[in-house]
């Protein structure tokens, strides 16, 4: 029966990650789940000859408890983060007249907007039509592959969703959060807007914990997080890959 489950779970996990694969999602939250799959199937696949080890070897018995015991560890760990996801939440109301409307880019497909960015421009087309006097900077450089910045693909979505060019601004170098909040300084200076000043930033909703520790700790002292929902079929991968982001962000000393 176990191994029937493992089989199942392995199974879930690969169709789930290359479906989203095939969606032109390629991030490590869906090529995570697709090498757990794989394992999970090799494992009930060679379950038999993995029992007989550990029965004849007590060594290879004690290893294979203890990686079992740092798998549990982790996902405990993770189903955590998960909780503290799903609780995290900010409503457009509780903001104050803002001087400037960041928007933080999260990949793009065939030169649109992916998904959760969609998700992001909609949410940020609301704001600003209520603060129609606050420029709206769209962040994100050229990725792997790409042909046109993350910045430009938004400009386009927005000005098709009649959003005025004069109200746009593009920063069009940053590849990771840290520099979406970096190059987006000279972007502000420009406009004459100091980092005291009270600024919205645009995100979905998984991404926005991690982005204001980063913009805090860049001197930004009056950010306001602007949650804009995950497709749910999108929604634990990406929480999956901002759990390694937090890691890696505090390993780095982003925030």
């Amino acid at each position: 029966m176990k191994r029937i489950l493992v089989l199942i779970i392995g199974l879930l996990l690969c169709i789930d990650s290359i479906w989203l694969l095939c969606l032109g999602e390629d991030h490590f939250g869906v090529l995570l789940p697709l090498l757990l799959g794989l394992f999970f199937i090799v494992l009930a696949i060679l379950s038999p000859q993995i029992q007989a080890l550990s029965q004849q070897q007590g060594c290879f018995k004690r290893i294979w408890i203890s990686l079992w015991g740092i798998f549990w560890l982790w996902l405990a760990s993770l189903l955590g983060f998960f909780v503290y996801m799903q609780n995290y939440s900010h409503q457009m109301a509780q903001i104050p007249p803002i001087k400037a409307i960041i928007v933080l880019g999260g990949g793009s497909t065939n030169g649109q907007p992916a998904p959760a960015v969609i998700e992001r421009l909609n949410t940020a087309i609301l704001l600003a039509k209520e603060h129609p006097h606050a420029p709206l900077i769209v962040t994100g450089g050229i990725g792997t592959h790409k042909k046109y910045s993350e910045a430009s693909v938004m400009h386009h979505y927005l000005i098709q969703h009649h959003i005025p060019a004069s109200q746009i601004y593009q920063e069009d170098r940053s590849t990771s959060t840290e520099l979406n909040f970096a190059y987006s300084k000279p972007v502000l200076a420009q406009l004459g807007i100091h980092l005291n000043q009270p600024v919205a930033v645009v995100s979905n909703d998984f991404h926005l914990p991690r982005a204001i520790g980063i913009a805090q700790h860049q001197a930004y002292t009056q950010v306001y997080a602007i949650s804009a929902p995950t497709p749910l079929y999108l929604r634990y991968n990406a929480w999956l890959r901002e759990y390694f982001a937090y890691i890696s962000g505090y390993v780095l000393d982003e925030y």
